[in-house]
């Protein structure tokens, strides 16, 4: 239970002497020193003083501990504050930072996209630089010794270039299911040497096959294997 203020407490009494004595016997020695120098009398008079002092101490104690405790919670709340608001400018700083790191990847990869459509556009722009004919004698789909050197001859300087494309189309004499099968066969037997002789990827070769659609009962008819060798002027500006 909180103690009572000190205005709040009544105002000290004044004790009315009931005699000139106040309760001391008349004789001769009280009346030689008279009741006001009385070492009881004085005490009497001063003790509700004292109370009254030891009840404001104590007052002033409590008052100075709640004023105490109050300041330190507002410390505490002020420091707590401060942190919680540094936190969030951290944070804002953060975030704004990683915003402009996405910005500067989106611009970038913008322009590296850009940048990239225009090499694919370009890549369309093949011309053709060299073109070979290997002939297969009548129902052979081997490669003699002359087709092998033609074919060493135009991928041998590829091995150090980029932005080319292979054209094998294969051409069979007579028509149908048969000289279809026939076209595959030589021009799956020049991919064949490309690819393991020389070490050219199958993405840049691209295969045709075809039969001269004519009827034939000549059993010297040749078939042949047209090979065409594409270049992009725009990589070879850009290695450059």
């Amino acid at each position: 239970m909180a103690s009572p203020a000190a205005s709040d407490r009544e105002p000290l009494k004044a004790e009315v002497p009931t005699n000139f004595w106040d309760g001391d016997d008349p004789n001769l020695s009280n009346l030689v020193t008279h009741p006001f120098a009385n070492k009881a009398y004085v005490q009497r008079q001063t003790r509700p003083i004292r109370d009254r002092l030891n009840e404001l101490d104590e007052l002033t104690s409590e008052n100075s501990r709640k004023i105490s405790a109050a300041d330190t919670r507002a410390q505490r709340g002020i420091q707590m504050a401060s942190e919680k608001a540094s936190l969030a400018d951290q944070h804002a700083t953060d975030a704004m930072t990683r915003a402009q790191l996405a910005k500067a990847a989106a611009i970038d990869a913008s322009m590296r996209v850009a940048a990239a459509e225009s090499m694919v556009g370009n890549l369309e722009q093949y011309n053709g630089r060299e073109q070979t004919e290997i002939r297969f004698r009548p129902g052979q789909n081997v490669l003699s010794r002359n087709a092998k050197n033609a074919l060493d001859t135009m991928a041998g300087p590829l091995k150090s270039q980029n932005g080319y494309l292979i054209e094998v189309h294969g051409i069979a004499p007579g028509r149908g299911h048969a000289a279809n099968a026939n076209a595959k066969k030589m021009s799956d037997s020049v991919v064949r040497y490309l690819v393991s002789t020389h070490k050219i990827p199958m993405y840049r070769i691209s295969v045709l096959n075809m039969s001269t659609g004519k009827r034939t009962r000549s059993r010297r008819a040749r078939g042949r294997v047209e090979i065409s060798l594409l270049k992009n002027g725009t990589v070879d500006t850009a290695r450059r």
